[in-house]
């Protein structure tokens, strides 16, 4: 054998980039992402400041007992789309029943929105979507 093979793991894999990543902590560029983050400090306050409260309801997650310091009132929730966030944000943000009503949440909104700019066009596919579902229960049966 004329070819002298490399005798320790370091030798055989030192051309492959990121050899070795499970290694020494000190010779790894993630660890300081893998530390506990600390509090940086040089804020001017203890504790931000509170906007006012809003005249109309404001959504929050059902794990927080107050408001966010800052929070959105940009679009208040109205009509059904409303009712259906404001059931879903009463779920727990890790149950999947949170996500599948804030989505149809925001289908119900799009039906709404684009029923108030133009009736008339979207009564077709509001009647297209009632009477799909009722020719497919008659098929069914």
């Amino acid at each position: 054998m004329a070819d002298q093979e490399p005798s320790t793991s370091e030798q055989v894999h030192a051309d492959i980039p990121g050899w070795g990543v499970d290694g020494d902590p000190r010779n790894r560029p993630g660890v300081p992402m893998l530390l506990k983050p600390e509090p940086r400090g040089g804020a001017h306050w203890e504790r931000p400041e509170r906007q006012p409260p809003p005249d109309f309801p404001v959504l929050k997650r059902a794990e927080l007992d107050e408001l966010t310091p800052a929070f959105g009132t940009a679009v208040p929730p109205k009509g059904l789309s409303g009712v259906l966030r404001s059931v879903a944000y009463s779920i727990p943000e890790n149950r999947v029943q949170h996500v599948m009503l804030l989505l149809l949440a925001d289908r119900v909104d799009v039906l709404e929105s684009r029923l108030l700019r133009s009736p008339v066009k979207s009564l077709g596919a509001v009647l297209g979507l009632v009477g799909g579902g009722w020719l497919l229960s008659r098929l069914r049966t």
